[in-house]
């Protein structure tokens, strides 16, 4: 098969779980098959590039992702454009990846047809639209609901996301989830210096609600004085978590470790940490999880209706939900630690099963099915 896939981030150079996904998923598909992706021009050239056997195209200069703490409706506008401007080849298969939600209709104009067409849904935010753009929500609504259209063919990365999509339109969905590199987290040794009593990893963004997590150290430090937390991560709210870091002095409960280009060492830093928490407002699926599980460690995640990462949590096995306070998430994160060396063992069973050898393999038998029908 001939493979395309569409979308603006480009891993390595940007961290992401969609593109770290099509990256993993990408690179066994290549093995077997004609890789293709579609993304700007991370590396800093024009030039045609090849990666673990998948072949970029890129479409121009990266265009700045957020304005403030929202992402910048013109990226979308620029790289959709792009798209319709870049010639193309003609492929088996083209996957484009459900946001920033405007390169599906230029994907699906420029090189595909119903038949071929794969939209991968990362989320589906709905009604989400009315309180992250007011003015703008009907629109945005509008555009998000009319890509059920664009064809019948729809993967959907969990179970959260699916029954929100079924709700809109009944359609063909296949639940095809995201996963780790199993093999690679069990090869890293936890971190000699780098040792906390729980550790965030994520971008530094309002959705992410790691202020919840800062304002959860207070009741923790009344009974665990020295109780560490390290923070992974960069974003356009780190200024603002690190001033109410210092103003409520947790400064000796915090590090702000910044954004670590090497993946290992994340990985080594949740092995030598008791748990992860993870208190985001808004995730598609949350990679996250599953690694923090995979690295041993339980996580605390909160009950909000769009986080489907509370789906991958089987309370009291590899983890806890919280209702989204800090009083609660503070009770779950200390549930989490005293019973950490417990929940080890249940973790790494329940994250082995989502290694991305099994998930490239779900994929590839979906896409051959897609083509079995045209």
């Amino acid at each position: 098969m001939k493979i395309a896939f569409v979308y603006d981030a480009l891993y390595p150079e940007i961290k992401g779980g969609v593109e770290r996904r099509l990256y993993e998923i990408g690179k066994r598909l290549a093995k077997r098959h004609e890789v293709h992706w579609y993304s700007f021009n991370w590396w800093g050239s024009n030039k045609q590039l090849e990666r673990e056997g998948i072949i970029i195209h890129g479409v121009g200069r990266p265009v700045h992702f957020y304005k403030g703490n929202k992402r910048d409706p013109k990226e979308a506008i620029m790289f959709s454009w792009r798209l319709l401007m870049k010639k193309v080849n003609s492929y088996d298969i083209v996957d484009c990846q459900e946001f920033p939600y405007l390169p599906s209709y230029s994907a699906k104009f420029k090189f595909a047809d119903s038949g071929n067409f794969v939209i991968t849904w990362h989320e589906y935010w709905g009604e989400y639209w009315g309180e992250y753009l007011p003015a703008g929500s009907r629109i945005g609504r509008l555009v998000e609901d009319n890509m059920l259209k664009l064809t019948e063919n729809h993967v959907v990365v969990s179970k959260h996301t699916l029954q929100r999509l079924c709700k809109v339109r009944a359609g063909r969905f296949e639940l095809i989830p995201n996963g780790i590199d199993f093999k690679a987290i069990k090869k890293v040794p936890p971190h000699r210096e780098k040792r906390y009593d729980a550790v965030f990893v994520g971008r530094l963004v309002e959705h992410k609600n790691v202020m919840l997590l800062l304002r959860a150290i207070k009741p923790i430090r009344t009974e665990y004085p020295t109780f560490r937390v390290g923070i992974i991560g960069d974003g356009p709210q780190k200024k603002e978590l690190e001033t109410f870091t210092r103003r409520q002095g947790l400064q000796k409960n915090v590090e702000f470790l910044g954004f670590l280009e090497d993946f290992e060492e994340v990985i080594a830093i949740l092995k030598s940490s008791r748990l992860l928490a993870f208190p985001s407002m808004r995730e598609g699926f949350g990679m996250v999880v599953l690694e923090a599980n995979a690295s041993g460690i339980p996580v605390v995640t909160v009950d909000a209706p769009l986080n489907a990462s509370k789906e991958l949590i089987l309370p009291g096995k590899n983890g806890y939900v919280s209702t989204p306070t800090p009083e609660d998430f503070a009770q779950k994160i200390l549930l989490a630690w005293e019973n950490s060396y417990k929940m080890r063992r249940q973790s790494i069973s329940l994250a082995r099963k989502y290694d991305w050898d099994n998930i490239s393999k779900k994929l590839e038998r979906y896409y051959k099915g897609v083509l079995h029908e045209t």
